[in-house]
């Protein structure tokens, strides 16, 4: 006996993606309330790893090819209370842009000192760690 409902929504997916010192946001065409800029997300598909999924997300929604270097964390999210996945990856091929324009209609490479202008109230705390760690200042 399963012990899932189908009301259960699966959980959501995003890459953290840095190069050259930024890390890539999308803005949704369609805004999750304040959930304006975020990072390339989806939903996770039965039997994928989260990792899995921030690495086939990336490439739908942007058309850049990335590698999964590893998982940050979990938590439900405040905003959508959704069950997220925050998987750091590195980019391997490609160039960002607007690959799935239903979903998106922007994407921008943003420095360290710009994400509070993005993303207003803040980043999930391991998430934030690692870009302190990866992103000069």
């Amino acid at each position: 006996m399963t012990t899932e409902t189908t009301t259960n929504k699966p959980g959501i997916s995003a890459a953290i993606i840095v190069a050259d010192g930024k890390v890539l946001m999308v803005r949704r065409r369609v805004s999750e309330g304040e959930l304006m800029w975020q990072f390339p997300a989806g939903a996770i598909e039965d039997g994928e790893a989260a990792e899995e999924a921030a690495v086939r997300e990336t490439v739908e929604e942007t058309g850049l090819v990335v590698v999964a270097v590893k998982l940050l964390g979990e938590r439900v999210h405040p905003k959508t209370g959704r069950l997220m996945s925050y998987t750091a990856c590195e980019p391997l091929e490609g160039e960002a842009r607007v690959a799935d324009e239903e979903e998106l209609d922007a994407v921008a490479w943003v420095a360290r000192e710009q994400i509070d202008d993005y993303v207003p109230y803040g980043l999930f705390k391991p998430v934030q760690a690692y870009l302190d760690d990866v992103l000069p200042h």
